[in-house]
């Protein structure tokens, strides 16, 4: 392959996107082909899942808020749905019951003992993978959606997941480029987010510049 179209090749997959079409691949990349049952631990009402669920033989959705348990089934993004307090599924369900555990945009909503626990549980639930979404660092967030477990309660940063064995990318840009709900500090926000794009490249490479981390680990390696 020459040079120009090596670049060319790049810019497409890298630069040439749209507002969080990496995080989207990366996660598909993560989980389709590889795992043929997920556990969506948090799914909420609109779980990126959504984008990949009909690829699994076995799809399930968990969360403590029930007006977004119905909506999830509403758009049907899981074959199967639990309400339940989210450190309880350890209880609910067996062992290494499932290829794929992930948790998007939920540990922060834990303390951070609770939030260690989480990963307990995702480890031992997983039978290939566990994958973690969240804020790189603390992101305040206050209750919304009349919903108590929106509040952020906790951080996480880089080495909270490498040291137990996480691979860490970064994702949505350069961290000071985005705010509340990741929406774009730069206005107009269409300005905002392509800039944040445009820098998505450094920061899948260096996650502790970047506005969230997306942690993976593959539990047949340990």
């Amino acid at each position: 392959m020459s040079p120009s179209q090596t670049l060319l090749q790049f810019l497409k997959r890298e630069v040439l996107v749209d507002e969080h079409e990496v995080f989207h691949r990366t996660l598909r990349e993560a989980l389709v082909g590889s795992c043929d049952s997920v556990l969506d631990i948090g799914c909420g009402s609109g779980s990126p899942l959504r984008h990949i669920s009909q690829h699994f033989s076995r799809s399930v959705g968990v969360d403590g808020y029930s007006v977004s348990i119905e909506r999830s089934r509403a758009a049907g993004i899981h074959q199967e749905y639990h309400c339940m307090d989210l450190l309880e599924a350890g209880k609910h369900f067996a062992p290494k019951s499932f290829d794929a555990v992930v948790a998007l945009d939920v540990i922060e909503h834990f303390e951070k003992p609770q939030g260690y626990q989480l990963l307990e549980m995702m480890e031992s639930l997983a039978r290939k993978r566990v994958v973690i979404f969240t804020p790189n660092g603390f992101l305040p967030q206050d209750e919304w959606d009349n919903n108590v477990h929106q509040v952020h309660r906790s951080g996480w940063e880089v080495y909270d997941f490498e040291l137990r064995g996480y691979r860490v990318k970064g994702m949505s840009g350069w961290k000071p480029l985005r705010g509340d709900f990741a929406h774009p500090r730069i206005k107009p926000a269409r300005l905002g987010s392509r800039l944040s794009i445009l820098t998505e490249p450094f920061a899948t490479r260096f996650p502790q510049h970047a506005f969230q981390l997306l942690a993976v680990r593959d539990m047949e390696a340990s």
